[in-house]
């Protein structure tokens, strides 16, 4: 009895940094057919140990498979690498981390060479890919019909989560989540500040900080639906009067344990200009109002 399994697709990757070299090998170890491409020759040497084609110029990567994939440093090292290339034809799919902006260009430059366009953004760290259970997926957007053409191939590093047709999309949907990362990890670092130069376990701490964030990330959705509203004083349990008259506390107790409170404070200047404007029975939804000029 004779079974007919689908071809793996091949493809060409260009660019063997940590996060390219790892989803080189988990592409090779699925058995799909890889040719490789690095600025720095001597990184395709262990790829090609392990089954890839190297090629010697980014434009022979290009030529060598309609797949092809870009995991650079970035926007600018994207366009110097397939300056010589023939697009013609091709499906580029963008891995480089860069700005919603940059991606829009770069799919016009790529439709303007005869090629599709779609642009990632990577939500894992090299260690996750590969790993299905990690958690870690890449947004994708631009071109639906690329998307579906090769979604199986592009979900074997890591998940896919497809979030519309503008290529700037997957790159806004990458930065916003990082954003909100960063603004959360500002907090983590004033929080173990404060208990810094206490008799306060950094590691018994830490168990009460990730349960207090869990809790606290439950709110979202509730911004969500205030700034779909327009309404921010729905479902309003602490309004922006009582939160400004708490920062004072928050402030004092820096002061009073050596800790700078500049990571703080552009935060509390904003809520307190939207409570001086009138809007002191609302939630802090408002804030987003002032930041978006």
């Amino acid at each position: 009895m004779e079974t007919n399994t689908p071809a793996k697709t091949s493809l060409t990757l260009l660019g063997l940094g940590a996060m390219g070299t790892a989803l080189a090998r988990t592409w090779l170890g699925a058995g799909h057919p890889l040719t490789v491409w690095n600025r720095t020759a001597s990184r395709t040497e262990p790829l090609a140990a392990e089954g890839a084609t190297v090629a010697g110029t980014a434009a022979g990567a290009v030529a060598a498979n309609d797949l092809v994939v870009a995991c650079l440093l970035d926007d600018a090292s994207v366009r110097e690498a397939l300056t010589d290339a023939d697009l013609t034809g091709k499906d580029l799919v963008n891995l480089t981390t860069g700005t919603p902006a940059q991606a829009r260009s770069l799919a016009r430059w790529t439709r303007e060479r005869g090629g599709r366009f779609l642009d990632g953004g990577i939500m894992a760290i090299p260690p996750m890919i590969g790993v299905p259970e990690s958690g870690g997926y890449v947004f994708y957007s631009g071109s639906r019909s690329l998307f579906d053409t090769h979604q199986r191939t592009l979900a074997v590093p890591t998940g896919t989560r497809y979030v519309g047709g503008d290529p700037g999309f997957a790159a806004l949907h990458d930065v916003a989540l990082l954003s909100a990362m960063t603004g959360m990890f500002s907090g983590v670092a004033h929080a173990f500040a404060l208990i810094r130069r206490e008799e306060i376990a950094p590691k018994e701490f830490a168990p009460l900080l990730v349960e207090w964030l869990t809790a606290m990330a439950t709110l979202v959705p509730g911004t969500a639906a205030q700034l779909e509203s327009g309404d921010y004083t729905v479902g309003v349990s602490s309004n922006l009067a009582m939160m400004v008259a708490g920062n004072a506390t928050l402030l004092r107790t820096a002061e009073e344990q050596g800790v700078s409170a500049e990571l703080m404070t552009p935060y509390m200047e904003l809520m307190a200009r939207r409570l001086a404007d009138g809007h002191a029975d609302e939630s802090e939804t408002g804030v987003i109002d002032l930041l978006v000029r």
